[in-house]
C-alpha cells in the first residue's frame, strides 16, 4: 500500500460500546490516500477484541500504550506513523464519509495551516429527553462545535477545533515537541484545554488555524453526561486545566487568586439574575464551580512554590 498523506488515529480507553462504530466509519472514508491508526491506551475492556477482528483491512493497524493518559497516546500515535497529516477522531464519534478528504484538502491548499477541524453534532441516546437546564453553551462540553457553513481561520483561541475532530500538521507537532503530558483526560480526570494551547501556539507562531464545516462528525453523548453532576465534575477540572495551561504559558502566580475569585462572584451574581431561566441559571453555576477547581490548583502551585 503506498505511504498515506494522512493518518487518522483513535485514541481510545474502555469504550467498547462506540468504538466499532468510529472505526468502520473511516474504513468508509472516501479518501484514497489515508491510513488508521488504533492506540489501546490501557483499556481493559474488550477494545483489542473489537479492533483486531477487523485487522484484515490492510490500512488498520493496531497498537497498545500502557501509559495512561490521552496526551500519551496521541504522541504516541503521532510516533507510530509516518503521514505529514494527522486526523484525530474520538472513540466514540462517527466520522462523516468525506472527512478526511475534506481535512487533506485543506492542507494541500494552504501550507501554513496547523490545524483544522469541522463541525460537530450530536447523537443522544434513544429514548432520552435532553434536560430544560442544559443550554447550548453546556452542549459545548458535549463536544458541539459549529461555526457555521463557511471557512473560518480561527483567531481567537476560546474558537479552537473541538478535539473529537481534530487534525494537525506533522512539521508544526514536532516544533511544538507533540502535546503537552500536562494538559489532556488522564483517565477518570477530566483535564482538558490541549487543544486550546495548540491554537494559541500556532497563532504566536504565525501559522494558521482553521474551521472547515464539511469536516464534519457526529458525537455519541454517554447518557451519564446528562447529569447535572457530571458538568460540575467536568466544569471542576475545566478549572485545573486553565491553571495548567496559565502555568504553561508563564501566566501564574498570585493574580490568579484574583481572576478566580471574579469569576466565581460573576458567575453566582449571574445564576441569582436569571433564576427563573434554568439554562442560563445552571450554566452560571457550573461556570462558578469550576472557578472553585481553578483556584484549589492555583493556591496548591502557590504553596509548592513557597
Amino acid at each position: 500500500m503506498p505511504e498515506a498523506k494522512i493518518t487518522a488515529i483513535i485514541c481510545t480507553h474502555n469504550r467498547q460500546e462506540y468504538l466499532g462504530l468510529a472505526i468502520d466509519s473511516l474504513l468508509k472514508q472516501d479518501c484514497s490516500d489515508f491510513d488508521i491508526l488504533v492506540v489501546d491506551n490501557q483499556s481493559s475492556d474488550d477494545t483489542a477484541k473489537i479492533v483486531k477482528s477487523r485487522l484484515s483491512d490492510a490500512r488498520l493497524r493496531y497498537v497498545y500504550e500502557p501509559t495512561l493518559g490521552l496526551s500519551v497516546a496521541r504522541n504516541r500515535g503521532f510516533g507510530e506513523t509516518s503521514a505529514p497529516i494527522l486526523a484525530y477522531l474520538d472513540d466514540d464519534a462517527i466520522a462523516s464519509v468525506s472527512w478526511l478528504r475534506v481535512l487533506l484538502a485543506a492542507y494541500q491548499e494552504d501550507q501554513r495551516l496547523a490545524i483544522a477541524g469541522g463541525k460537530v453534532t450530536l447523537i443522544y441516546p434513544p429514548n432520552v429527553t435532553t434536560p430544560t437546564w442544559l443550554s447550548e453553551e453546556l452542549s459545548a462540553g458535549l463536544g458541539l462545535y459549529d461555526l457555521g457553513d463557511e471557512k473560518v481561520y480561527i483567531q481567537e483561541a476560546r474558537l479552537t477545533p473541538r478535539g473529537l475532530n481534530y487534525s494537525i500538521r506533522r512539521s508544526f507537532l514536532e516544533e511544538v515537541g507533540g502535546f503537552d503530558l500536562k494538559l489532556g483526560r488522564i483517565g477518570t480526570r477530566l483535564l482538558s484545554n490541549e487543544e486550546l494551547y495548540m491554537t494559541e501556539l500556532a497563532i504566536s507562531k504565525e501559522w494558521r488555524v482553521a474551521y472547515l464545516p464539511d469536516a464534519w462528525v457526529a458525537h455519541h453523548v454517554a447518557p451519564e453526561r446528562l447529569q447535572a453532576s457530571w458538568f460540575l465534575r467536568r466544569s471542576w477540572w475545566q478549572g485545573i486545566s486553565e491553571h495548567y495551561r496559565e502555568v504553561i504559558a508563564g501566566r501564574a502566580g498570585i493574580a490568579q487568586l484574583g481572576r478566580g475569585s471574579e469569576r466565581i462572584i460573576r458567575g453566582l451574581y449571574k445564576s441569582v439574575k436569571y433564576f427563573r431561566d434554568p439554562a442560563v441559571r445552571f450554566d452560571n453555576l457550573v461556570y462558578a464551580y469550576g472557578q472553585l477547581g481553578y483556584l484549589g490548583a492555583v493556591i496548591k502551585e502557590l504553596g509548592k512554590n513557597d
